[in-house]
């Protein structure tokens, strides 16, 4: 809502870049809240980011998929974009394909570890492969003097009231993830 994720994302998809012979494309999923909502709740227009159709997915050979959380789980608009996925699921177009998450959450008990953990039950429905940074990360993993989002699970940012930015520890971080998971996708693929 507020271009966390968005920020996020940006970083990924440059470190995705960043493994040789790996092509990146940025889609956003469907807004479910009518525009009047919105503008209660004093979120900026939409960016130019594509919005992406369920079917588009087969396209992949992998995803690192995020999204801002509600009530410690992923927000309604990225729920409703996966039940459309039935057809996908059926034909089983999405198993094998390795997949990452990555949030945004208010607080710090708002969800860091719950979002990622409670997503993975739509990887495993369509049968793909679940890749958390683990420890990966390094020293940033045990970062205390700042406050940093993130989890084992992926990259994570605290938006607060919306005015917070990501911090350039959870940057790193998720540019991190971004070449980590497509480094595994190649080798997945076969290319590397």
């Amino acid at each position: 809502m507020y271009g966390h994720v968005e920020k996020l994302a940006q970083e990924i998809k440059k470190g995705a870049e960043s493994v040789e012979g790996v092509e990146v494309k940025l889609w956003q999923v469907p807004e479910t809240l009518p525009e009047d909502v919105l503008g209660l709740m004093g979120a900026p227009p939409k960016s130019d980011v594509p919005v992406i159709k369920p079917n588009e997915l087969s396209e992949a050979d992998g995803f690192i998929f995020g999204f801002p959380t509600r009530f410690g789980m992923m927000a309604g608009q990225f729920k409703a974009f996966l039940d459309a996925t039935g057809a996908l699921w059926r034909t089983q177009q999405l198993a094998g394909k390795p997949a990452g998450l990555f949030y945004s959450t208010g607080s710090q008990g708002g969800g860091q570890e719950t979002t990622p953990l409670t997503a993975i039950t739509q990887l495993v429905h369509h049968g793909m492969i679940f890749v958390p940074i683990g420890y990966t990360f390094g020293a940033g993993m045990f970062e205390m003097e700042q406050v940093k989002g993130g989890s084992p699970y992926g990259a994570g940012t605290y938006a607060g009231d919306g005015s917070r930015q990501p911090s350039e520890i959870e940057l790193a971080q998720a540019f991190h993830q971004g070449k980590y998971i497509a480094g595994i996708t190649k080798k997945l693929k076969g290319t590397a």
